[in-house]
């Protein structure tokens, strides 16, 4: 690593040992112009807010939006300024991230980072927009800032959130830390510290406050737990951009330093992946973010576009089906952990349900990834005819594509067979902005929510960067 290291100070990016590297990313932060972001990184980026709001929606009518307010209303907290989409709270920035955070994720129907090292494991990096949007969101609100300042914390945040993700060694996602709730912290604080106007030396302590607060663990995948690391990474980082906005004091090394967050959180990093490397180009152009067409770990994905297809070409039926077998990297099953789920959080996890769903429904959307049909007694018999297994054709392509086999044995003794390295949604097969228009009305309509104010949202998210304030669109999204 050392090694590294030295050769990135040549290029003229962080010293030995990456010394520096938090004030490069503070001054990225401080930095960053409007007129820095290209077309196509305003595009990508408007397709992944409008999906956030939606799912914030979607989310806000899940059983933890219901306790996440519930809780505040338990703070008596008063009002602010800060819009709970879904409700008619407005509560201080710190609160609406919270609520807004955990509803983005409810579904873990969020876009997904993608990974470029092979090493890196593709579907573990980051959901990038759950912790930057609804920090921004609400900071934005707060401060009274227009649509494009907005737009551009969030791209500043999702930046630093996937760059730090990218970085750190994969040792931090294979022994169970979640990287949204860790990474997702610094997106946050960057997002919220660009909005508050820090400057660089702020932004460092900003930055090294959220350090202190970055956690959560995978085991907890399939429970609320994994939203509430949202919620919760987005909260910590606008407390920590105010906390060194009134003068609190932190380190100004928390990324690079022995003791800082590589290495405790990682055991080490590529200083080349991050240094130099913060809109250069930006992530929103390569290799891209990866919006779900379906409510579930994105890791399913490939495996669920493939089916379809075949399901599609093939006029495959139900009855008809005898045995699945599906072959993944040895990854994948490392946080698809739910075999024979029993509650729609756990259906998330489970490659065997997202297959059953699919041979017998045809279709994976909200409606599918609920109690009642993870538990129905045709789903639970189709998921005992699916084995999920390693295959070394997959473990061979690398972990930074999903690389999925899939083989349906029918009971005429035919076999039918796919494979997909990524599925719908990603770059290599990309969602419209009407596509994910449609997905934002799913949601909308899912949440039972006012069509009128939903066309508008969509509207208003195609022409952020004209908008004077986010008065409108927040109050398109909130009830009242």
């Amino acid at each position: 690593m050392t090694a590294v290291l030295t050769e990135a100070k040549a290029a003229g990016k962080a010293g030995v040992e990456g010394e520096g590297l938090t004030r490069y990313v503070a001054e990225f932060v401080a930095g960053a112009g409007l007129s820095d972001l290209p077309r196509v990184v305003i595009d990508n980026g408007k397709k992944s807010i409008l999906d956030g709001l939606g799912l914030a929606l979607s989310g806000s009518v899940a059983k933890s939006g219901e306790l996440v307010r519930r809780h505040l209303a338990e703070l008596n907290l008063g009002t602010g300024p800060a819009t709970v989409i879904g409700s008619d709270l407005k509560v201080a920035p710190r609160f609406a991230a919270f609520a807004n955070g955990i509803g983005i994720h409810a579904d873990d129907y969020d876009d997904t980072q993608l990974a470029v090292a092979k090493d890196r494991v593709y579907g573990l990096l980051t959901h990038p927009t759950a912790p930057a949007l609804p920090a921004a969101l609400a900071m934005g609100q707060a401060k009274g800032a227009s649509g494009a300042e907005v737009m551009l914390a969030y791209h500043i945040g999702v930046e630093v959130e996937c760059k730090i993700a990218e970085a750190i060694a994969p040792r931090h996602y294979q022994a169970g830390f979640h990287a949204t709730a860790t990474c997702g912290t610094y997106a946050a604080a960057a997002a919220a510290g660009r909005l508050m106007g820090l400057d660089r030396e702020t932004l460092e302590r900003a930055l090294s406050v959220a350090g202190s607060q970055s956690a959560g663990l995978r085991e907890n995948f399939g429970t609320m737990t994994k939203p509430f690391h949202a919620g919760r990474s987005s909260e910590s980082g606008v407390v920590a951009a105010q906390f060194a906005a009134a003068g609190w004091t932190a380190t100004d090394k928390i990324l690079e330093a022995p003791r800082g967050f590589f290495s405790a959180a990682g055991g080490g990093y590529d200083v080349n992946a991050i240094s130099g490397k913060l809109g250069a180009p930006w992530i929103f152009e390569s290799p891209g973010i990866s919006i779900k067409p379906h409510p579930s770990g994105s890791l399913t994905h490939p495996g669920m576009t493939e089916m379809q297809r075949l399901i599609r070409e093939h006029g495959i039926k139900a009855a008809d089906v005898a045995h699945v077998r599906v072959g993944t990297n040895s990854n994948m099953p490392n946080a698809l952990i739910h075999h024979r789920p029993t509650n729609e959080l756990q259906g998330k996890f489970s490659m065997e349900f997202c297959m059953a769903i699919l041979l017998i429904e045809g279709r994976a959307g909200l409606n599918e990834f609920v109690d009642e049909a993870i538990n129905r007694p045709d789903v639970k018999a189709m998921i005992e005819k699916v084995d999920f297994v390693i295959d070394e054709r997959a473990e061979a392509a690398g972990y930074h594509k999903m690389t999925t086999y899939i083989d349906v044995k029918l009971k005429d003794g035919r076999t039918i067979s796919g494979m997909a390295d990524f599925g719908k949604g990603s770059p290599a097969h990309p969602m419209s902005f009407d596509e994910v228009a449609s997905k934002f009305h799913e949601c909308a309509e899912f949440a039972a929510w006012d069509k009128t104010k939903a066309g508008d949202v969509v509207a208003m998210v195609g022409d952020l960067e004209t908008l004077p304030s986010l008065d409108r669109l927040l109050g398109a999204l909130a009830k009242g």
